[in-house]
């Protein structure tokens, strides 16, 4: 009974440690930016700072809330950036919260190799490249998971085409239209269309085609399904 009542204690002091040590940190930051939210605050990869995430935004402070950091850090040595890793970890854990019912995906017709998140617009012309080539990506083995990423904002047109693509009774075959410019019934109903757009936002996403893969990792843009595998290969 003493032996659990000595952990449980130091569990506790671990942690009142901690945020002390981010004090100065949190204050820092509040300091410049009194409104905004702190989302985490963790030790850096690097000695001597904190590792600041507010939304998308990464960020630096030293211990003592000195010195800020906004930018993306390299460990030279190794080879790696820094601040991907992180950003990728963030992404990775956001879109593993996301139920597949959220998701409209285009499953791999051979062995699934690879699944990637694929923030989309239905009207960015290199967003229908992508899906012209569709079956390539699924026979290679690469499911794709679409989210809507209107670029226009909420309530756009390219908003409301998203809304009824979700709401149809078929939605892969709706989004397969939409995508060759054919236009889809519209329709409303209760659809994440607007939480998906903010999530990308959070993301750091920006334009689309936005792809992210299991891991994390960023792709920005178009990747024809040959070049894709090659890179999925590689970093996961």
């Amino acid at each position: 009974m003493k032996k659990i009542l000595w952990m449980a204690l130091c569990v506790l002091l671990a942690g009142a440690s901690q945020a002390d040590e981010f004090e100065a940190v949190r204050k820092a930051i509040k300091s410049l930016a009194p409104n905004v939210t702190i989302d985490e605050v963790k030790p850096a990869p690097f000695e001597g700072f904190a590792e600041v995430l507010l939304g998308a935004q990464l960020l630096y402070v030293s211990e003592d809330g000195r010195y800020l950091i906004d930018g993306t850090v390299i460990d030279v040595q190794n080879g790696r950036n820094l601040s991907e890793l992180s950003r990728g970890a963030v992404r990775k854990e956001k879109l593993g919260e996301l139920p597949g019912a959220e998701l409209i995906s285009f499953k791999a017709t051979t062995e699934t190799r690879h699944q990637i998140t694929v923030f989309t617009d239905i009207d960015c012309g290199y967003c229908r490249r992508l899906h012209e080539q569709m079956g390539q990506y699924n026979e290679l083995g690469i499911e794709v998971n679409y989210l809507f990423f209107p670029r226009a904002g909420v309530g756009s047109a390219s908003f409301q085409k998203a809304v009824s693509v979700w709401c149809a009774d078929d939605q892969n075959s709706a989004m397969t239209a939409a995508k060759a410019g054919q236009e889809v019934e519209p329709k409303q109903c209760t659809n994440p269309v607007e939480a998906h757009y903010e999530l990308g936002r959070q993301l750091g996403v920006t334009g689309t085609p936005a792809l992210v893969s299991s891991n994390g990792t960023l792709i920005p843009g178009y990747v024809p399904p040959a070049a894709l595998l090659g890179q999925l290969n590689n970093i996961e």
